[in-house]
């Protein structure tokens, strides 16, 4: 029997792709980029550099650069997903760096695989973007999820500032310094273009329609209201801190109770696939009786087809909205 690699050396060229991509992030901005630090990347910038104006400028441009680059084609299925994620390369060097790992994963194919020169370029520019988009996509549900958690103990943070008599804008810039990102350098951001003269609703609002999350939403609304009709800030806070500690725990409970349902739905999906590779692997020629025959494309195609419609039927599904 003969046993066929090239199935295990696709993957494994694939997993190296985003890595690199992960490596050579760091390389270039350091670990103040990484989310798990203890100092957010504004307190980084401002280490480096005491010009509070031009980190504020550096960190507006790597906030709004991917949305601004949208209509880039091709970039449009990305730039949501990097500007959740809040990704440091221009949108130019991250397709620069696709084209990169584009040509890595054909060299790569090149010296490891027999395959066509077709199938290798063809092979290589998926690998290339989705292992872009993999890590990106993987990156913004990591910024989305710390953010969700840190948000109640920021707005409780804000709370007792202001008790204490701090003005609203004095107990961001406190979240700012005591939070850790990806909340630590959003509401330094705020702060800094409250010094500067922008209003702090909108800057709020801009940020919840930025990372679409409905949480910063209520927030930026109870500031709106106090600021319109007057009240006590500090209790309005509180109880929005109560309302989204139990919408988390329940978001929580829910995805704890549906779990198996989506673990089934992405066993059923991924199980096709996983048994192409298998039988590739493990009997090469398997195929080879039907693949000079006329129809083998046509079948082929549309066995894509309802794997992908099985995909997203199991997608919609296993959603489950709360």
């Amino acid at each position: 029997m003969e046993i066929s690699a090239a199935p295990l050396i696709y993957l494994l060229i694939f997993v190296a792709v985003v890595v690199l991509v992960e490596g050579l992030y760091l390389t270039v901005f350091g670990k103040s980029i990484s989310l798990n630090s203890r100092m957010s990347r504004r307190l980084s910038l401002l280490e480096k550099n005491s010009n509070r104006e031009q980190v504020l400028e550096q960190l507006r441009k790597e906030m709004n650069q991917h949305l601004n680059a949208k209509n880039i084609p091709l970039y449009s299925i990305l730039a949501k997903k990097a500007q959740k994620a809040n990704i440091a390369f221009s949108p130019k060097a991250l397709i620069g760096i696709m084209a990169l790992l584009s040509v890595f994963s054909f060299l790569a194919l090149t010296v490891a695989t027999s395959a066509d020169a077709m199938i290798r370029a063809v092979l290589a520019v998926g690998m290339g973007v989705g292992g872009v988009y993999v890590w990106v996509n993987n990156k913004a549900k990591k910024r989305i999820g710390l953010l969700e958690e840190q948000l109640p103990d920021s707005i409780e943070l804000m709370v007792r500032s202001l008790r204490v008599g701090h003005p609203f804008s004095a107990a961001i810039g406190i979240v700012a310094k005591e939070i850790p990102d990806p909340l630590g350098s959003e509401f330094g951001i705020i702060a800094d273009e409250a010094a500067y003269g922008r209003d702090v609703t909108e800057s709020l609002k801009a940020f919840a329609e930025r990372m679409d999350s409905q949480d910063l939403r209520f927030l930026a609304v109870a500031v709106a209201i106090q600021q319109q009709s007057g009240g006590n800030l500090a209790e309005i806070l509180e109880g929005l801190s109560k309302v989204i500690r139990a919408r988390f725990k329940l978001f929580r409970k829910v995805k704890a109770i549906t779990a198996e349902a989506k673990w089934s739905g992405m066993f059923l999906s991924a199980f096709p696939i996983l048994a192409l590779i298998m039988i590739n692997v493990i009997q090469p020629d398997y195929y080879d009786e039907v693949r000079e025959t006329s129809v083998f494309i046509p079948t082929a195609l549309v066995v894509v087809v309802f794997l992908v419609v099985n995909i997203i039927f199991m997608k919609i599904m296993t959603n489950i909205k709360v």
